[in-house]
């Protein structure tokens, strides 16, 4: 169990670190909340199904995320590994325009 909290512990840190700029107006108390609920999640998943359970799950999670970037922004005019043009992302999350 402490191998795959481990591991998306990491998984979790290196996001928040490499794609924190594509989302600016989430606050550290969510961005920690959030991943706190993912590590608990994980360890009650490895904790009743293994560590198979934890990867299917993990893989499950994933879907909406590809389905996100690589269907749902470019359909709406926005790259989904760059999130440019950086008008129209920050107009689909109803954001005001960047600087």
């Amino acid at each position: 169990m402490l191998l795959d909290v481990a591991a998306v512990a990491l998984f979790l840190l290196i996001g928040n670190i490499a794609f924190r700029h594509f989302d600016p107006f989430l606050s550290l108390g969510r961005r920690f909340l959030k991943s706190l609920t993912a590590l608990a999640a994980t360890a009650l998943i490895s904790n009743y199904f293994g560590r198979l359970g934890v990867m299917v799950a993990f893989g499950v999670m994933l879907l909406p995320l590809i389905y996100v970037h690589a269907i749902w922004l470019p359909r709406h005019g926005v790259n989904g590994w760059t999130g440019e043009p950086r008008e129209r992302y920050h107009a689909l999350r109803g954001w005001p325009p960047p600087r």
